[in-house]
């Protein structure tokens, strides 16, 4: 990575523990500002536990995060929270309308939305605002992702970490999430983060990829690195040894 790149994620060696597990080893490294950068790793690595200290879910045990060059302590939670979005892989729902789930971010802070700003939000991710009154629990998979993503957009985040957003869906809907994330990446200026167990969506969508194992940032750069890492044990990842 270029060091002249602004970081708008510094980790500082970085530790998380419970009780004596240790969970996350010392990771120092940066998140380029703008970019997409890709998290893949085998499962139980860290990488859900690293978006939960970035997103101020919890705290580290050792070292220091800084969001936008200042310390993740001296943000509010709620001011972290709208900086800082969060899509996870199931998609979660209130029960009822679109809308109502839309609304969520702003109903939390007693605040309406729009059913205008609603409507400009289902268009941002490529649905109709037609939708707005239909029942969530009548989505497909890729419609409930999407609605996901826009209700995190609710905020105007600068940051947005994504946590295998794809993984449950089909290669249609995959596809289209893909697109959707790099047009909100490029239109809204909005950095992100996606963990994924898909190397092949790492390289393609990825400027930047980190590789975690065993709580370690093993290997970090330009996401092309995974078609020659450098790593011993990132090489037996990448050939499918360690899962």
């Amino acid at each position: 990575m270029n060091e002249d790149t602004e970081k708008v994620i510094h980790l500082e060696h970085v530790h998380y523990s419970v009780g004596s597990v240790k969970i996350i080893k010392d990771i120092t490294g940066y998140i380029s500002k703008g970019k997409i950068t890709a998290l893949v790793g085998p499962s139980g690595a860290g990488k859900t536990t690293l978006f939960r200290l970035i997103n101020g879910l919890i705290s580290p045990t050792k070292g220091q995060i800084r969001i936008s060059g200042n310390h993740i302590e001296e943000y509010e939670p709620t001011e972290l929270r709208r900086n800082v979005g969060l899509a996870l892989q199931n998609a979660t729902m209130l029960s009822g309308t679109i809308y109502k789930n839309l609304a969520l971010p702003r109903t939390l802070k007693k605040e309406t939305l729009s059913e205008d700003e609603a409507a400009e939000l289902l268009a941002s991710v490529g649905l109709e605002k037609d939708l707005l009154k239909r029942d969530v629990k009548d989505l497909s998979g890729g419609q409930r992702q999407k609605v996901s993503i826009a209700r995190t957009l609710v905020n105007r985040p600068k940051i947005l970490l994504l946590d295998e957003i794809t993984s449950s869906l089909d290669r249609v809907s995959k596809q289209e999430i893909e697109e959707l994330i790099v047009r909100i990446n490029k239109e809204f200026h909005v950095t992100v983060m996606w963990i994924t167990h898909n190397l092949e969506q790492a390289i393609h969508i990825g400027d930047e990829t980190w590789v975690i194992m065993n709580g370690e940032l093993l290997e970090s750069g330009e996401s092309k690195l995974l078609l020659q890492p450098k790593n011993d044990l990132v090489k037996l990842f990448v050939k499918g040894d360690i899962e």
